[in-house]
């Protein structure tokens, strides 16, 4: 088993003040942190994703915005590689599956935001690729939704796709019970 971190956009503008904050996004950001310093400790691989949205009508992960930055809680380091997407699936046009293949990466563990979209697309994407995934539920984040004129709470949303992701398409677990394993 050959194990990778994939941060997956833990950016300023999910946060307090940012375009498009998230509920509990620092919460998940801490966790996040706390994962990312258990595979620095072992010399895992870590690998962040960061989103930049080229869409003339995007409203967030705006191209030299401080919006777009990876958050302070999760800096990635020099030696970390980091892949720029513009797509929720971030194996889509980033030289990301390129890379774990070369370092022969079997086996994924994710964290991120938001949850109902680029973390469920990535997954899904991971799985139907082969990989083997440990999503770390506490260190994700998203945002209620509207359906009509129902408005779905962020913490049912998120528990949807989690409870959606878990069994096949990954483990899903809590960052105490990942930092416990081993």
């Amino acid at each position: 088993m050959n194990q990778a971190l994939l941060v997956v956009d833990i950016q300023n503008d999910y946060f307090e003040n940012g375009t498009n904050p998230l509920e509990g996004s620092f919460h998940a950001s801490i966790n996040a942190s706390r994962i990312i310093g258990r595979f620095r400790d072992e010399s895992l691989p870590v690998i962040h994703i960061q989103h930049i949205a080229l869409s003339p009508t995007a409203t967030f992960f705006l191209p030299d915005t401080v919006g777009a930055e990876i958050h302070e809680n999760v800096k990635p380091l020099e030696s970390e590689k980091l892949f720029v997407k513009q797509f929720p699936n971030s194996f889509r046009e980033t030289g990301l599956l390129d890379y774990l293949k070369e370092m022969e990466i079997t086996d994924l563990v994710i964290c991120g935001m938001m949850t109902h979209m680029c973390i469920d697309t990535t997954v899904r994407a991971a799985k139907d690729i082969g990989f083997n995934i440990t999503l770390i539920g506490d260190a994700c984040a998203t945002k209620e939704l509207k359906i009509g004129h129902e408005t779905v709470s962020a913490h049912e949303v998120h528990n949807a796709f989690l409870a959606a992701l878990n069994a096949y398409f990954a483990t899903v677990i809590k960052t105490k019970e990942f930092l416990a394993e081993k």
